[in-house]
This record gives structure tokens, sequence and C-alpha cells, in this order.
């Protein structure tokens, strides 16, 4: 069991293209942290990088506080669990989880007891004498992260472990993984494209885009407190909802499209930075849990805000409503692309219709094409900088 360090940790290849860039990360011991990103963010080429799986181009990795940077893998003591489990098939459970200790000419009882030990942890006592073929696709998982554990490495690297599992067992094993993590109590880093597996997972969230560490903290703080654009609109299923906006006359009035919402005394007193857009464009995003279905006849006070817009589909989930709807204000997808000019990001906005989601309770009955009244509280609205992306809500 060991730390791991990530020091300015650069990796461009032969062809000029920079997949990662000063990616400064600290993993402390027995900490689950997940490196999550879309396509092309550079997480796998991270923790490649950690495990000497990709060379550096620059920056220093540390493991145990030993300089590994010129170290070969076998020799990092990390054991990596990959998206296909490659098993072999001519082996049993058993066998395919004992072979790296048999490799290392471990003695029979040691190895058979280590064995005998891992199959307790991930519950494969009874298919221990079974083949791969004879494996649902989820025990067949846990047979790869057996081979790893039975190693008793320093740390875990998992590179989408689950992404090949379907829907229901992706949210058991997630579970299971996270359980068997904290039993185990070694530093990993988790590879992911999926922002739930990301937020249900994880003790710490590494927000990557474009080679780029973009936020790193708590699940739950990165949710509540984004950062910039991209790590609001990325985090969360359905995504934040992002409008192009005016802020009126000393920022006490939001212009949403046609409409003209009055803000309290508390939003400002909140995000005292909302003060130098004064009557100039932000982004303003809204969770969809954070949007409920207003009355008729009620209007905006100091508790709530509100604002119109058209039903354009109605998604009945049962335990839940997803309620996408339309309003004339743009919607803004953020692409994230970083600038060296600008003090953060530079969001490269992309206005399209303006689409939203509001989650509401199941009982909520609505028609396509039928006028709502959507309501918000203040302290529930995130802001934006549309030049550069940063948040205004700190």
């Amino acid at each position: 069991m060991a730390p791991i360090s990530l020091e300015k940790l650069t990796k461009v290849y032969p062809n000029g293209f920079e997949a990662v860039r000063d990616f400064d990360l600290e993993v402390a011991d027995g900490e689950f942290m997940i490196l999550v990103g879309p396509s092309g963010s550079g997480k796998t080429t991270a923790m490649r990088m950690v495990a000497g799986l990709e060379e550096i181009t620059s920056g220093v990795l540390r493991i145990d506080d030993q300089i590994v940077n010129d170290v070969s893998p076998r020799d990092r003591d990390i054991a990596m669990v990959f998206q296909n489990y490659a098993l072999y098939p001519h082996m049993t459970v058993g066998e395919n989880i004992g072979f790296a200790l048999k490799m290392k000419h471990t003695p029979k009882d040691e190895m058979r007891r280590k064995v005998q030990e891992t199959a307790a942890i991930l519950g494969l006592t009874e298919w221990i004498d079974r083949k791969p073929a004879q494996l649902s696709g989820g025990q067949r998982q846990r047979v790869a992260m057996g081979r790893a554990i039975v190693r008793e490495p320093k740390a875990f690297l998992m590179d989408e472990p689950l992404s090949n599992l379907d829907a229901k067992l992706r949210v058991q094993m997630r579970a299971e993984v996270a359980r068997i993590q904290r039993r185990l109590g070694v530093a990993t880093i988790y590879v992911t494209h999926d922002q739930v597996e990301a937020m249900t997972m994880g003790d710490r969230v590494a927000v990557m885009r474009a080679g780029l560490l973009l936020q790193c903290d708590k699940p739950q703080t990165i949710y509540d407190h984004p950062v910039n654009l991209f790590v609001a609109g990325f985090m969360g299923s359905p995504s934040m909802n992002l409008f192009e906006a005016q802020l009126g006359e000393g920022a006490r009035s939001l212009i949403l499209g046609s409409q003209t919402i009055e803000l309290p005394e508390s939003v400002l007193t909140a995000m005292p930075a909302l003060a130098r857009f004064a009557n100039n464009e932000v982004v303003v995003g809204m969770r969809p849990e954070s949007l409920s279905i207003a009355g008729a006849s009620s209007g905006s006070t100091a508790g709530t805000l509100i604002f119109e817009g058209e039903v354009d589909l109605v998604e009945a989930l049962g335990s839940e409503v997803l309620v996408h709807f339309s309003t004339d204000a743009h919607r803004v997808e953020a692409e994230g692309m970083y600038s060296d000019d600008a003090e953060g990001l530079d969001a490269g906005l992309i206005t399209q219709r303006g689409e939203g989601v509001a989650r509401v309770p199941p009982e909520t009955q609505l028609v396509i094409g039928e006028r709502v009244r959507l309501q918000v509280q203040p302290r529930r609205l995130f802001f934006f900088d549309p030049a550069t992306g940063l948040s205004l809500s700190a």
C-alpha cells in the first residue's frame, strides 16, 4: 500500500499531440480516486503513465515516495484491471486468480491460501472450480479483479472495468468494487467516462478535459460547486441546464430570453462577483432537480424565481418524471477548450435552441405543448462568465 503522486506529468506523442499536460494529482494511501472525462480527455493516458505503459514526456511520478519514471512496469508493484476480462478460458477461476503467483513460483500452500482468501473477498468461493465460460459477466469481472488483488500490490489501476456490463449489472458492480476497495485499503485510480460511476464510487473525483485536470474534489463538492462550465455540464444526469442570459441594472434582475426575473438581494450577497456583470451577459445554470412546476396563480417571491417554458416531452420513469421544455433563451453547450491567453477556461460556447429538463415528482401531469411556469430557488442558481467559462458563484 502506498500513495501516488503525479507532478506536472505531461505526455506528448511524436506527432506533437499533447495528450496530458501539467497533470498534478495526489492519491493518498487507501484513497479511491476517480479520473472522469469524455473520450479523448487524457484520463487513460494519465493512468497508463502511472502503470509504466506510456513513457512520461516530462514531470515526476512517485509511488510510495519513490520516483519511478524510469522503473519498468513489472517493478512498480501495481496491479491493473482492464475493460476486457482477458481470462484464460482453459483455466478455472482459482487457476486464473492464482496465475500471477504461479509465475512468481509462490509455494503451493501459500498460493492456495491466498487464492481462497481472495475468492472469499470477491464472493467467488462456490465458483472457484468453474471455467470462465460458466460465469456471468459480473463474475468474470470479479475474477479479473481477483488476479489483481491476490498479488497484494502497492496500488490498483482500473481502466473502465464495468463498461462491458449491462446497465443493471453495472449498478451492482459499482457497489461491489467500492466495497472491495475500501476493505483492501489500497490506493486506487479508477478511470471512467461515466459521471454516475464517478459520483457514486470515489472518495475524490478528478475531472479531465483535453488533457487538463479541471477540478479535483469530493464528488458532492464538485456537483455543488463546479469551477467552470464544462464541469457544471458534465457532472450530473440529466446535465445542468445552461442558458444565455443578461444581468440587469445593479445585477438585480436576470433577463432570460424575453423574460425578466427579479433577483433578491440574497443572490448578490452570496455571489458578489455578479456585480461586475451588471448590464452584461452571463451564463445561468439550473440543475434539473432544482426546478419545479409552479401554480398558475403564483408569482416570483423572495423565496423563488419563476420563468415560463413550453413542454416538449414528458418521460415518466416511475420514481420521477423528466419534463423536457423549451424557452426563447438560447441553451449553451461548453466545448471546454483551454486557452493560454485567458485566466481560465475559454468556453468555446455553442448556443442551441433553448431546451432544458426539469426533474419533478411522479404524480406530475403535463401535456406536450402546454405552457408551464418553472420555479427555482435563487440559491440553486449557478452563474458563469461566458468569456472564460469560469464560475461566478463562489
